[in-house]
């Protein structure tokens, strides 16, 4: 099974997308899953993860629905509120639910860059962590330093970094990301996603050569058993189509990606992270 671990669908008239507006108009329209049909059908991907873009239950509800009607959708990272005094019992009622896989608070939108430290959502992580849950880091290299405080506070939290935490590609930026990513891979419970990059590289001229230190690295960090290959689409459109997000990652890593390697990127590994797919169940 070809995973594509990291996309989104979205209706803007649903109006609960704070960041959709004029600095961002060709992300101002619906996308939902007949636009991105045929580039699945192109690059064999039968399965996608479907990643929450607004911090409200009723999108999350929305992809569920979406989800329950689509057979190419193998689940559902959604948002739900974890300073809510009834987190765990909202997150138990969630976690009954068909195709809910995963969560994700998006920490880069967030005016507290410690807020992942706080002692209600610490407690809040232990409840996602003792249902040993997927749960997605949305950061910025700032937020990094917390993140890892986080982890050695709870260490069994089975995660994942999105977009390998969105580096200042465009400026060749390498440091603090580097050291902190090589710190946080030293997590066996965490993983990280090949996704987004495109959009923190110059959006009208970047090339593979730009992708290149920030793939190496995180390949050198976390090795081929805990990466992911994640399209962000229709984000990526900022910069990029879905050919040419997933011909840059194939292109890096072409001299290590042999037959083994490309199951593991491309579908394996997401496959086991988020116990999705017939051959790992839930």
């Amino acid at each position: 099974m070809r995973i594509d671990s990291h996309q989104h669908y979205w209706k803007a008239s649903r109006g609960d997308y704070h960041w959709m507006g004029p600095t961002v108009p060709v992300l101002c329209c619906d996308y939902l899953p007949a636009g991105l049909r045929p580039s699945l059908e192109r690059h064999r991907i039968d399965k996608t993860i479907l990643v929450q873009a607004a911090q409200t239950t009723e999108e999350t509800d929305f992809l569920l629905e979406l989800a329950a009607n689509d057979d190419s959708i193998a689940g559902v990272v959604g948002w739900l509120d974890m300073e809510d005094p009834g987190f765990a019992q909202r997150f138990q009622q969630y976690r009954k639910k068909a195709k809910f896989i995963g969560l994700r608070p998006m920490l880069q939108d967030l005016e507290d860059d410690r807020w992942i430290l706080r002692p209600r959502i610490l407690h809040a992580l232990r409840v996602v962590t003792d249902a040993d849950f997927p749960f997605e880091f949305l950061t910025f290299p700032r937020h990094l330093p917390f993140v890892l405080e986080a982890l050695e506070s709870i260490p069994h939290l089975r995660a994942v970094i999105d977009h390998i935490s969105k580096p200042q590609i465009r400026a060749g930026t390498l440091e603090p990301w580097k050291t902190c990513m090589a710190q946080l891979a030293g997590h066996p419970n965490l993983h990280c996603k090949l996704s987004g990059m495109v959009t923190e590289a110059d959006h009208a001229s970047w090339t593979a050569d730009d992708l290149r230190p920030y793939v190496g690295h995180v390949v050198e960090c976390f090795g081929l058993d805990r990466l992911m290959f994640g399209s962000d689409w229709p984000v990526c459109l900022l910069a990029a189509s879905y050919d040419q997000v997933i011909e840059a990652v194939k292109t890096i890593l072409s001299p290590a990606l042999d037959e083994a390697a490309e199951r593991k990127l491309f579908g394996e590994n997401a496959a086991r992270f988020y116990r999705v797919g017939d051959e790992v169940g839930r």
